[in-house]
């Protein structure tokens, strides 16, 4: 990382609102492009448990990698960042996914589950130091007192990556292979198995294609400086400085862990509970079609509170959110039909803000640690593992009671909107 007198390496000079514009417009393609690779593995799990007659543990494996790689991944991302800078972090993420998706691509020759599970590790391993780079990155670059409204206004491009990836998949993916256009329960042959296991090379042949001229394009970008908010201070000064005394990036790490609770269990038990009789009455196909509607709800809710952050403090706008949220998730619990299920929809409209949000209150104030604290708070993000706890409570007493946990997430939300957020021992930029 560079030293305070520096700017991180490949920066610009200046830091001008056109300089910063153009730049958000580059950074908002690694969002879209990190959303759309991560639910690209939604289309893989039930292609690959056909490839490869996964039970339902090993299959859950493939997601759970995901997870595996933000905890591993994110503080060695977060020394790297301050060893090469930025720019060159964003560069080596970006290799470092595309690698990955070629590497998928010798998992689909061979064909071997072993190698995918390695490969989507790798991969996800790239996003992680995306992900610790782009979103302080985005955060200083500009005015702070926006800081949240850019964040989220580049996360609506993940939210439009999200939607996206479903019909990308379906189309190259599920479309070219005999497991997803065959019936429910039909046995493939060998040969089957084998030619379904080829139809991943194609799309990620496309996809590494398209990372590698992203790599490309951000090395030649001139990116503007940050400041010195994100410098590396001298080794003796750093010693005086501790993340732990900073109470909104403590408080911070458990609302991103635990905001993952709610997202992906709301996420992954979507379907099953539009799908049942007393809530949409319908097949988990026609179910699949308003997970869409969840998603979009997030991209339009990042765009609103963009806005919205332009002019009101983050930390009300997200209180403002987590009430919104905690209101649909009780009504989804306590109410049956078409209430339940529209509620249910609603609340990815709410939770679109919580996670840029609570991460720029996070890294506010920490100077030259935000690179680690960035770090931290993305290392949060395996909290998602944990909804393992929901699908638990949901086989014990109901699968909407077990909405209940996501209604608790809410609340600590809204805990650290007004109170775990405000900053202590805010270091000088």
């Amino acid at each position: 990382m560079p030293t305070s007198k520096a700017a991180p390496a490949g920066a610009g000079q200046a830091s001008s609102p056109t300089n910063y514009g153009r730049a958000l417009a580059l950074l908002a393609t690694l969002f879209f492009m990190w959303g759309f690779i991560t639910v690209i593995n939604g289309t893989l799990l039930p292609h690959l448990r056909s490839v490869f007659e996964l039970s339902y543990f090993q299959a859950a494996l493939i997601e759970s990698v995901w997870f595996i790689a933000y905890f591993f991944a994110s503080i060695p991302s977060a020394k790297l960042i301050e060893r090469i800078g930025y720019q060159k972090s964003l560069v080596v993420g970006l290799l470092i996914m595309a690698a990955g998706a070629l590497g998928m691509t010798l998992a689909a020759s061979l064909p071997s589950y072993g190698v995918t599970l390695f490969m989507l590790f790798v991969i996800a391993s790239g996003i992680t130091l995306l992900q610790v780079a782009a979103n302080p990155y985005v955060a200083v670059i500009g005015p702070s007192e926006t800081a949240s409204s850019r964040l989220n206004l580049v996360q609506a491009m993940n939210s439009a990556g999200t939607m996206l990836a479903p019909l990308f998949g379906a189309y190259l993916i599920l479309g070219r292979s005999k497991g997803g256009t065959a019936e429910a329960g039909a046995t493939l042959t060998q040969a089957e198995r084998l030619a379904d296991a080829h139809a991943v090379i194609l799309p990620y042949v496309l996809v590494a294609a398209v990372l590698l001229v992203l790599a490309i394009v951000i090395a030649r970008f001139p990116l503007p400086a940050m400041g010195s908010a994100t410098s590396r201070v001298a080794k003796e000064e750093r010693k005086h400085h501790s993340l732990w005394n900073h109470r909104n990036l403590v408080f911070g790490i458990g609302a991103i862990f635990i905001y993952l609770i709610a997202e992906i269990g709301v996420g992954n038990l979507f379907v099953n509970f539009v799908s049942r009789p007393e809530i949409g009455n319908m097949t988990t196909e026609e179910a699949g079609r308003y997970l869409t509607l969840l998603w979009g709800g997030m991209m339009v809710g990042r765009f609103i509170g963009s806005a919205i952050m332009q002019k009101v403090d983050a930390g009300i706008v997200l209180a403002a959110f987590s009430i919104g949220a905690f209101v649909v998730m009780m009504v989804a619990v306590f109410t049956h039909g078409e209430v339940a299920m529209w509620s249910l929809i609603l609340v990815g409209l709410f939770h679109s803000i919580m996670f840029p949000t609570i991460f720029t209150l996070g890294i506010k104030g920490l100077g030259p640690l935000t690179e680690e604290g960035s770090g931290l708070l993305i290392m949060a993000i395996a909290g998602g593992a944990l909804v393992a706890v929901q699908g638990w409570l949901a086989d014990q007493y109901g699968l909407q009671n077990s909405f209940l946990l996501t209604a608790i997430c809410e609340l600590y939300i809204l805990f650290y909107a007004l109170w775990g957020s405000k900053p202590t021992n805010a270091l000088e930029d």
